[in-house]
């Protein structure tokens, strides 16, 4: 899954070419609301707040560009992991989140995300919006399945297939009951509307 990043830069024409392009390069973009994977910081001051609000985050600065080795040094000092000085090369920047994230991702932890919703395989831990979500077995496989595509509209008969194994589907509440529990639990943790049933079809995670 993409890679959930912060963009919080308070200048509109920086800002709106970091989104496009970001964007188009994978990373999901998320609200302050939501715990990001990386944070990119526009104004070096924000970064004890920064701190405060979404701990241990990586956080790369993007210094004013009369900034020198002294100011690197001391946004460093200060607890941001990377410091790029504008004006500044996109391709650079983009290099530096993938080496940050390299080095900050402990190994082996998968984490999807959809929307406010993230799942760490490694530990089936789900939540929405920073928000604990315990879930059967079976709920959370569902769950990843759906996430695996969040507005793509799976027929109950996938589901049934992938997620529980049946070959002879005939007539089951199975589905039915999972996803009415799923979206119950998901939907109290968090604003949003989530499992979605697509009348005569299947179920899809998010709205289109």
């Amino acid at each position: 899954m993409s890679t959930a990043l912060l963009l919080a830069e308070p200048q509109p024409d920086t800002r709106t070419f970091l989104e496009r392009h970001l964007t188009n390069d994978g990373f999901q973009l998320v609200g302050d609301e939501v715990q990001p994977d990386l944070v990119l910081l526009g104004d070096t001051t924000a970064l004890d707040d920064c701190r405060a609000r979404h701990g241990d985050v990586p956080v790369i600065v993007l210094g004013e560009p009369e900034s020198d080795a002294v100011d690197r040094v001391r946004a460093l000092d200060r607890g941001c992991d990377d410091f790029l000085a504008r004006p500044f090369n996109y391709e650079e920047l983009l290099a530096r989140i993938r080496a940050v994230l390299r080095r900050t991702s402990p190994p082996g932890h998968e984490t999807f995300r959809a929307a406010s919703i993230s799942a760490d395989v490694a530990t089936r831990c789900v939540t929405v919006e920073g928000n604990p979500v315990a879930l059967a077995g079976k709920e959370y496989e569902l769950l990843l399945k759906l996430m695996s595509d969040p507005t793509r509209v799976f027929t109950k008969e996938q589901l049934l297939r992938e997620v529980w194994g049946f070959r002879s589907l005939g007539r089951t509440r199975t589905l039915d009951s999972h996803a009415s529990r799923l979206r119950r639990k998901l939907s109290g943790a968090g604003s949003g509307t989530f499992v979605i049933n697509v009348w005569g079809v299947g179920y899809r995670l998010l709205d289109a």
